[in-house]
Formats: structure tokens, sequence, C-alpha cells
């Protein structure tokens, strides 16, 4: 029997094998990494730092833990080259792998800006635990480091390395923090509390140059400020890895183009997590992952299940200002309706009907989180 094959060790790859084997614990199972394939949260290396937490400490299992655990089989390092959907084999280097059913968990890459200058390629970018041990090193006994990226990420590793004393940069092309998920008034009070801890903001402009200097890195902006930095890392957002099922003829737009059951256009190939858009959405976030986990399995299981989605807020990572959203639909039509208090942001994204789309709390109006998070619309009903 041909087993089942999962391209892709993160969050959504370990737990479809796990939800599967809640359901089936003999079919042949075999999951393939590219990096070193512990199992862990990747959502922690955001918040290690101040948790006192060490590269190594973070991996929950081991891969041949996984394999055991799983029933499966687990290999690390390994890229696949090829997929022929015709004949349902896979192709790494030499060798070919039969495959009854396919999953495609492979993750998204960091975006890369183009900038300039001699020391253009030690910029950092933080995507798996690998990255991260590198990151770990490279700041080890330095004291300064610049952010390319204002957003999630980049605010989440803010917080992180101010808070246990790194002097900080943010650079962000955007006008203020967290541009995409909160109105201006929750963005100001983020900034305000991560100011507090020593955070410079460098908004409104962009990288330009990036060059060797005698300690460390010049860091020249758009604007013409230069800033000085141990170590540049770019949080500037998540690109879904699209490239594998492109090149096999699946059909692919932001993300690899997959219906409610996570069917791609290729047959008994399914796709999920950062490099799946399901029904034109692209959800790199936990919750909808989990979900989508539970699904497939169902799926691959022999049981055919549509994935659904409630509304599910984002925590925020920035304990200095903690922050959770749960931003409106693409297009959908209404306004932000914004109380400010001096610890708290609360902004309410209401539709002409009056009803809650979504919402950005920010400091102590997280609190209502509860409260407002049952009167969301579900995201994929």
């Amino acid at each position: 029997m041909d087993p089942i094959i999962i391209i892709g060790s993160g969050l959504a790859g370990y737990n479809t094998a796990k939800e599967l084997r809640k359901l089936d614990t003999t079919t042949p199972l075999t999951l393939i990494s590219a990096d070193s394939g512990p199992f862990y949260s990747k959502p922690m290396l955001s918040n290690a730092l101040a948790s006192k937490k060490e590269p190594a400490a973070i991996a929950l299992n081991t891969p041949e833990q996984m394999a055991n655990q799983l029933n499966a089989t687990v290999r690390t390092k390994t890229r696949v080259d090829a997929i022929d959907t015709a004949a349902r084999t896979l192709r790494i280097g030499e060798e070919t792998l039969r495959y009854s059913k396919l999953v495609l968990a492979l993750g998204a890459d960091q975006i890369r800006l183009p900038v300039e200058g001699n020391a253009a390629g030690d910029i950092l970018t933080v995507n798996d635990l690998d990255d991260y041990a590198m990151f770990r090193a490279a700041i080890a006994g330095k004291k300064r480091v610049a952010i390319i990226g204002a957003g999630l990420i980049g605010c989440e590793f803010a917080n992180d390395l101010a808070a246990t004393g790194y002097a900080v940069d943010i650079i962000d092309i955007a006008g203020q923090a967290l541009g995409r998920l909160l109105p201006p008034e929750g963005g100001a009070l983020l900034q305000s509390k991560l100011a507090a801890l020593g955070v410079q903001w460098q908004l409104g402009t962009s990288v330009a140059a990036v060059d060797h200097a005698d300690s460390g890195y010049t860091v020249k902006l758009a604007n013409g400020t230069t800033l000085q930095a141990d170590v540049v890392l770019s949080a500037v957002g998540l690109k879904p890895r699209t490239a594998l099922a492109a090149a096999a003829g699946i059909k692919v737009n932001r993300g690899i183009a997959v219906n409610r059951r996570l069917e791609t256009s290729a047959a008994e190939v399914y796709a999920l997590g950062d490099c799946a858009e399901i029904e034109g959405l692209v959800m790199p976030y936990v919750m909808p992952i989990m979900h989508a986990t539970r699904a497939l399995a169902q799926t691959l299981a022999g049981k055919p299940m549509a994935v659904s989605f409630p509304a599910m807020p984002v925590m925020v990572k920035t304990p200095a200002c903690p922050t959770i959203v749960s931003p409106p639909a693409a297009g959908a039509e209404g306004q932000w309706q914004v109380e400010a208090s001096g610890e708290g942001v609360k902004s309410l994204f209401v539709g002409a009907d009056g009803k809650l789309l979504g919402f950005a709390l920010n400091g102590s109006a997280t609190a209502e989180r509860a409260k407002l998070a049952p009167q969301l619309p579900p995201v994929l009903a």
C-alpha cells in the first residue's frame, strides 16, 4: 500500500499527521521535512528571549520521537524536487516515491525587500527553529538590533528584545505599527508602550542599504537617516510557497488554491497552512491551521469533511501593550468606531446595519474580548 505523504513538518504537517492517527493508526504515513524536523510551536520564537528559553528548549519532540508517536517515517533535511500528479509520485534527487494521497504543508517564505549595500546578504530572517537558533547566536553579547517591518512579527520581536535590554529600531514604510490590523489610535498606543521600553520608531521610510561598519552594520534609510546595528532582522511578511505545486501543474493564486475540503486541482493532492489559499483566503495563523488539520484528517481517513472557520481573534504577543485583533473580512463595508482611554483603545469595525464585523483591542480594552468575540460572523461558515 502506497503511503500518505505529507510534505512539511511545521504546525500544519505534524498536526495533520496527529489528527489522522486518531482516526487511522495503520495506513503507511511519511512526513518529509526540508529542515531538521523537530516538533515545536512556531509562535514561541518571537517571545522566547524574555521567556528565558534557549532554542534547544523550544523543541517539544525530536523527529525520531515524532516518528515513534505517529507510527510514521519522518525524513529530515530532504527537499522534494518534483511532483508527478498523474503517476502519483515524488522525485527526490534520483529517488522516486509513490503516494496514495499527498498533503502539501509547505509553509511560507519570508519576503525579502530589495536592499543595497555590501552587507545586504547578512540580513537575517526567522522562519523556523533553525533560523531562530542562528538569530540567537548572532545577538549573543550584542546590544543593537534593527528590525525591518512594523507588522505583527516585527512588533513581537521588538517587544521581546527591548524587554531583555536590547536597543531596538523598527523601520517600516507605513506610518504606524500594525498598519494592516489596527486603526491609527490603536497603533499609536502600541508605539508609545514599546517606545517606553526603548524601541525607536523609524516610520514612513524604508531601508536603502546595509553596509559593514567597524562594529556591526550601518543601516541607511531612504529618508537620509543612518542607524547603527549589530544585527539586522527582516520581518516584513510571508509569501506562500507555491513553486513546487505550480511546477506540477497544480493551480495556484496567492497560495495553492484549494476548496473547502482542502483539495487542490490535482486528484488526491491537498494543501493547508501558510501555503494554502482556501476559497480566496490565506490565513497564516494558528487557529485556522488547527481547524484545517482536523477537517483534512477526516478526509484522508475516508470521511470527506469541509473546513469551516469561526471568528478567530489573534493575540499579538506584545506584553508592553496587550493587543488582540479580529480584522474584518477583505472588502467588508463599514467603519471603525474607536474609544480611547489612557491605558486602552477599543476599536470596533461596524457595518452599515450596525453589526460587528471586526475589532482591535489594545491595552486594558483586551478585557472585552470574551464579550465581543461571540458577536463576530464566521470567517467561513
